[in-house]
């Protein structure tokens, strides 16, 4: 039998001594023996894990190559035919959560392709890894905890909790501290089940959206026209202003008309690395911000949307 080298010997003895807290936490945060047995034993710190934490790609895509990856013809026509292939069940959680069932296939096919790619890796090693690696371990140690709960509970099993590195679970990428809060169960089968169920998938990001403030009816947002002389480096992008003082200032929409006369309030948004192109956007796009803050992400999520219904 080949002996494992003196530094290998050390890290797989010191993760064996975390395990051995993370245990002691488990249980006392109501996770049973059982669980933890299952879940726990063999397991192993994953290098890809921490390769892949470490080695994070810098966000070099101007906005417009981005918007133009992310919101592609491709995409719009999987969207399109995923929304009209699950047209009862989006108006059904519309209507219990009042959130736009665009949003939530724009969202679903941001995140995991509409379901097809939800990430290859176990979540309780992924986790176990980035919380024995120190960098941010409270973090990844207390959502370590919530994704022990999650399996204590009987939503899924340990081979079927599968996700990305960072430990984003299932169709809508849920890391499992917000499995807990707002993960649900549409279809009643007893389980909230963000994997393998359609309905608890969708309803789940439905439900996200309501519990952080989206206001049914109002739009995201729009690409717009600044006014001549209009600086985005200096823009305010957190005035709010109804959409009658932004057109009285002189925006238009993209297409050049007037913008509504209403009071519905937006604030200026600026694309991150972008080459001019400026939105006005309303508080369901803040909302969009709270599922994945990258401001280019909510917009894409916004413009994608639009292609629905």
């Amino acid at each position: 039998m080949a002996l494992l080298a003196p530094e290998a010997m050390a890290a797989t003895s010191g993760f064996e001594t975390f395990l051995d807290g993370v245990r002691g936490d488990a249980r006392r945060a109501g996770v049973s023996a059982a669980t933890l047995q299952r879940a726990l034993a063999d397991l192993r710190p994953n290098d890809r894990v921490l390769e892949l934490d470490r080695k994070q790609p810098e966000g070099t895509l101007s906005w417009e190559q981005y918007r133009d990856r992310i919101v592609s013809q491709t995409r719009i026509d999987n969207g399109r035919r995923n929304y009209a292939d699950n047209r009862s069940l989006l108006s059904a959680i519309g209507t219990r959560y009042r959130a736009d069932p665009r949003v939530i296939v724009a969202i679903w096919g941001m995140e995991t392709n509409f379901g097809t790619n939800t990430g290859g890796f176990g979540v309780i090693e992924a986790l176990a890894t980035l919380a024995w690696d120190g960098r941010r371990s409270d973090y990844f140690r207390s959502e370590l905890i919530a994704a022990l709960r999650v399996l204590d509970g009987g939503h899924v099993t340990p081979a079927r909790m599968r996700g990305s590195w960072a430990g984003a679970m299932g169709q809508p990428q849920f890391m499992p501290s917000n499995f807990e809060r707002l993960a649900v169960d549409f279809d009643g089968d007893g389980r909230r089940d963000i994997w393998d169920s359609r309905a608890d998938a969708l309803a789940s990001i439905g439900n996200y959206l309501a519990r952080n403030g989206w206001r049914d009816g109002e739009p995201w947002g729009q690409a717009v026209q600044p006014p001549a002389g209009f600086d985005p480096e200096r823009a305010d992008t957190e005035a709010k202003r109804p959409l009658r003082e932004w057109s009285r200032i002189g925006f238009r929409r993209a297409s050049g008309g007037p913008l509504p006369a209403t009071e519905l309030e937006a604030s200026v948004i600026v694309p991150r690395n972008g080459n001019g192109q400026i939105f006005l956007c309303h508080q369901n796009f803040r909302v969009i911000r709270r599922y994945n803050p990258p401001i280019n992400y909510a917009l894409a999520v916004g413009l994608l949307s639009d292609n629905f219904g």
